[in-house]
């Protein structure tokens, strides 16, 4: 390696790194992350590698990595290497003359991702919804992550929201001990503040800027699933699907069938894939993809090969420039068009990883098991037949790669879902995670609070996990 690029300060956002990487051709990048989970000395810390096209390094460059890496035997180290991480520019550096020299360039964090989002939006009307005779107030928290100078030069500089709209912006090591994950668990500020009634828009960012959580007037909150399929129906407000047209969607497996319903409409493909933004890399650069998302409060399209939590909220301010509607007049417009996907995951976090490994085994031999194929459950007033079920596995329509044991799912005949899934986990602890679906056409059906519909099928779901009898827990750690 001759030539470094690092962000000022040392700070980019995972979408900057993806954009930057596109833009000058680099071989790669390397992303130091805690990503969504507790910073600081105790907390989280992941390293990501980004490969030459932006996008997460696919699992054949990760393996290769941990082979090569079972061989080495010694590394150098250059101590006494001073870079200036505030200081814009080439710093250039004589490492013994093995680079002629060794290069590193300091950039603005925020700058070539802000020309990208120019060419993609129109940001004159986005700035008319912030400043003009209609203007619309707006709540941004950037969860002392590092989308603070993002929030503040985009939104607050380039498009006239007042610097009193953006919250929590100053980076801090350990997010100021709050978890900087975007969701009503722990985006609490953002939250109090929306229920206030004061603002009609509001969003929180993770630690690195590629997931988000939408939310509107006095607190009305947008599910992932919802914003991504409520996106893919309004791509005709932005500019760049305008001139590069729609030529598909991908959605990860446990990400509800809402994007199922527009695609349809739209007669478009879907493309159902594991969890993990990589499998939609594969997709976008074989031209098949346009729009991507998971239930994680990810979003992300073509324009890049990372999911992109900024360009996701300049969508939706594009949206509501366009239709001149507030967040709740357009999800609920959506859900009458489309109907509604009740939808909850339910997350058991920090088990120990054999309990929660013969928990799936055992599931898995249940649900797979003939006898299971057409049972009924009777919660209550519901009855619930059992339509298929299956271990969730992936061919790549690109290259042929066969990705198995993703996930257990179990389809209903009324087109409910639960889905089982081990999230990914160190070697000391796990997470096990449930999803519950259920499709609902009657607008007048459309009020109910997701757990109160999906309280059957999480009935069924605990019956036949026997999680609580297995873990000693009550419930879930996080409900979202």
């Amino acid at each position: 390696i001759g030539r470094l690029v690092i962000g000022q300060n040392g700070i980019l956002s995972t979408p900057a790194v993806s954009c930057i990487i596109r833009k000058i051709k680099a071989a790669g990048g390397i992303i130091l992350t805690a990503s969504h989970s507790p910073g600081g000395p105790g907390g989280e810390f992941g390293v990501k590698f980004e490969v030459a096209n932006g996008g997460p390094a696919p699992d054949i460059v990760s393996d290769k990595i941990y082979q090569i890496s079972k061989t080495l035997e010694e590394y150098a180290i250059c101590p006494d290497l001073r870079v200036d991480l505030s200081r814009l520019g080439r710093q250039e550096f004589d490492l013994e003359n093995k680079f002629k020299p060794f290069r590193v360039e300091i950039v603005d964090s925020v700058d070539i991702y802000l020309n990208l989002l120019r060419s993609i939006f129109d940001f004159n009307a986005i700035r008319n919804l912030l400043t003009g005779p209609n203007q619309i107030k707006i709540r941004i928290d950037a969860m002392n992550g590092v989308m603070g100078p993002y929030v503040r030069r985009i939104l607050c500089d380039e498009l006239g929201a007042p610097a009193n709209s953006a919250i929590n912006c100053i980076p801090l090591e350990d997010f100021g001990g709050q978890p900087p994950d975007p969701n009503l668990t722990y985006a609490t500020a953002l939250l109090e503040a929306m229920r206030g009634g004061e603002y009609g828009f509001g969003a929180a960012f993770d630690a690195d800027g590629d997931r988000y959580m939408i939310l509107g007037q006095n607190g009305f909150f947008v599910n992932a699933s919802d914003s991504l399929a409520i996106i893919a129906a309004n791509l005709s407000c932005i500019p760049y699907f305008c001139q590069m047209g729609v030529r598909g969607f991908g959605r990860s497996m446990p990400t509800s069938t809402a994007l199922d319903k527009v695609a349809k409409v739209m007669k478009v493909p879907v493309y159902e894939t594991p969890a993990g933004w990589r499998y939609f890399s594969n997709l976008m650069d074989s031209g098949r993809c346009s729009l991507c998302g998971e239930e994680s409060f990810g979003t992300g399209s073509d324009h890049l090969r990372e999911k992109d939590g900024l360009w996701a909220v300049l969508v939706w301010l594009s949206i509501l420039a366009a239709r001149k509607q507030s967040v709740e007049e357009i999800v609920r417009d959506h859900w009458t068009k489309f109907g509604r996907h009740y939808y909850c995951r339910f997350d058991y976090e920090a088990l120990e990883p054999r309990t929660a490994y013969f928990i799936m085994r055992d599931l898995e031999a249940l649900i797979t098991d003939k006898s299971f194929s057409h049972q009924q459950f009777a919660v209550g007033n519901n009855i619930y037949s059992v339509e298929r079920t299956d271990s969730f596995e992936y061919i790549d329509p690109v290259d042929g790669t066969v990705t198995k044991r993703q996930g257990l799912r179990i389809i209903f005949s009324d087109a409910s879902r639960l889905i089982f899934r081990m999230s990914a986990s160190s070697h000391v602890r796990a997470t096990l995670r449930i999803y519950a679906e259920s499709y609902e056409k009657d607008p007048s059906q459309h009020n109910k609070e997701p757990q109160a519909v999906l309280s059957p099928l999480i009935a069924i779901a605990l019956k036949i996990s026997q999680i609580h009898e297995r873990t000693g827990r009550k419930g879930p750690t996080v409900i979202t």
